[in-house]
């Protein structure tokens, strides 16, 4: 089963979504804005993602120029950052269990489909 952390106010997830819907896998659709993460599920995807949690950010959001651009933090304070504010939250992030990608491009999401 494949998970969608979705906004579906942003094109890229949209069009991730139709790719995803179009392969047939089981799908769970997570609107990430409304049903947030907890800090131990963030963990978790940016664990799987291989990364840092600092490259999971939007650093386009106004939310991050205002509040967040310029300041060092910690991993553990970056987390806290996007669960208090999950528009900072890179979208989308699509899940197998085991591994995960963020859809940008869209198409990397193919990598997870059987």
């Amino acid at each position: 089963m494949l998970t969608i952390f979705h906004n579906p106010r942003c094109r890229k997830s949209r069009e991730t979504l139709q790719i995803l819907e179009e392969s047939g896998e089981m799908l769970e659709v997570i609107e990430y804005l409304k049903e947030v993460p907890s800090k131990e599920e963030l963990e978790k995807l940016i664990e799987m993602l291989g990364i840092k949690p600092e490259q999971l950010l939007r650093k386009g959001e106004a939310i991050y120029k205002e509040q967040f651009k310029g300041k060092t933090l910690t991993d553990d304070e970056w987390i806290e950052a996007m669960v208090e504010n999950p528009k900072l939250i890179e979208r989308p992030i699509v899940t197998d269990g085991e591994k995960a990608v963020i859809g940008r491009p869209p198409e990397s999401v193919k990598a997870l489909l059987a």
